[in-house]
């Protein structure tokens, strides 16, 4: 009996079993090996408990890698699997949302995983929870596989699709990466991404829990580098929100900035004289006023004394018509130049994905196998090819999952 082993029962990891289930031959057995008592953990979060489980419009401009030729291959190959159809043949209904993005038409991402479950004991994929891999390895054309509980697995092909660092919270500890490395792959450094960011503490304070609209221009210095719209959201810490965690990204060691910094335009339908002229006119309307009651109806008060500060104007609680309309013209450069300095991100466990991993060109483009391993699979977040928000993340598991577990069984029927 010829056997594919499938280790992590997350996104990747279950729809691979899947596959290779699906196109196996009748001596073939796959058993699928999951650290958590339940499949699909991540999955469960995934678009605040909806699923975004796909982007109908992906390329290599919604990824982070350091190989974007051969990402683009990859995705080539992927877009072949037509996820949307997979999906449908498989019984999930969905709907498309805005942006290319598809979601369960129940909005529900349990769905996705109970009827994902239910098609792997359909197939007659083994599965085994509560299953930690420790190792992984190769004695001829075998792979043995161990565990914490001191099981050994004995296959013939191997798919890893144990995730990265991103979110430990989920069971995911970089096992995948890890045995790549020892295997000897060249690896990508790795770093968190799609994370809220740390700033200059004194830029935010008084800020926390304040959330404004705004475009989110991410600069090193003074050259600009990405730019994304969104509701910005403010911590103690720094700020969050998509805009932001898609700017995240750029952070990654590949970039190599020296000086990142992110300015908040709060007007951007607004060229800077016409601010202006509208910051000036607008006293006639509130005579008397303070600054800080000038705020009221123009932007969120506090987000607004605080770009007043920022912009070292003085007191706030002097009239509004005592400002003059270079002060106004300063304040109106404050408010489309929010900057916010000192960048970090805050940690894997905050992360959604992680950044790096195996160099794609280690991986056949086509079969996501290892090069010279042959039976040797990795899927999913361990490989240097992370999405943006939107679905383009669970595109890349779902996509390299199903095409890993197609050729590893049509491999096994030629043996």
């Amino acid at each position: 009996m010829k056997r594919i082993l499938v280790l992590g029962g997350g996104a990747s990891g279950i729809v691979a079993a899947i596959s290779a289930a699906e196109h196996a031959a009748a001596d073939t057995e796959v058993i699928l090996l999951e650290q958590n008592a339940k499949l699909g953990k991540k999955l469960l979060a995934t678009g605040n408990g909806r699923c975004n489980l796909d982007n109908l419009h992906c390329s290599t401009d919604h990824y982070f890698t350091s190989s974007r030729e051969t990402a683009a291959e990859m995705l080539e190959y992927i877009a072949q699997v037509n996820l949307p159809q997979w999906f449908a043949a498989h019984g999930l209904l969905c709907r498309e949302a805005d942006e290319g993005r598809l979601y369960p038409y129940s909005n529900q991402a349990a769905d996705v995983v109970n009827l994902l479950t239910y098609r792997l004991k359909q197939t007659g994929v083994q599965i085994y929870t509560d299953c930690r891999v420790t190792n992984i390895n190769r004695n001829h054309s075998v792979y043995i596989i161990n565990t914490a509980d001191g099981a050994e697995f004995y296959g013939d092909a191997v798919i890893c699709a144990m995730g990265g660092n991103a979110g430990p919270q989920f069971g995911s500890e970089g096992f995948g990466i890890r045995a790549a490395f020892r295997a000897n792959c060249l690896m990508e450094p790795l770093y968190p991404c799609l994370v809220p960011l740390k700033c200059n503490p004194v830029q935010v304070q008084g800020l926390s829990g304040i959330r404004v609209k705004a475009e989110a221009a991410l600069y090193d210095g003074d050259t600009h580098l990405h730019t994304e719209n969104g509701e910005i959201q403010f911590t103690d810490y720094g700020l969050s929100g998509i805009a932001i965690m898609q700017l995240s990204g750029w952070l990654g060691p590949q970039y190599n900035l020296n000086c990142p910094n992110i300015r908040l335009n709060l007007f951007p339908h607004y060229t800077a004289a016409a601010l202006t002229d509208l910051l000036f006119s607008r006293v006639q309307q509130m005579p008397g006023a303070s600054v800080a009651d000038y705020m009221v109806g123009l932007v969120h008060p506090q987000a607004g004394l605080a770009v007043w500060q920022a912009q070292q104007l003085g007191d706030s609680n002097r009239t509004a018509d005592s400002v003059t309309r270079e002060e106004w013209d300063l304040f109106a450069h404050g408010l489309q130049n929010w900057t916010f300095t000192d960048l970090a991100d805050i940690g894997w466990k905050h992360a959604q994905t992680t950044g790096g991993g195996i160099a794609l060109q280690q991986l056949e483009s086509h079969s996501f196998q290892l090069k010279d391993s042959p039976g040797l699979y990795f899927t999913g977040e361990t490989a240097d090819c992370t999405g943006y928000c939107g679905g383009y993340n669970l595109h890349w598991a779902f996509g390299s999952g199903i095409l890993a577990g197609k050729h590893a069984a049509e491999t096994l029927k030629n043996i």
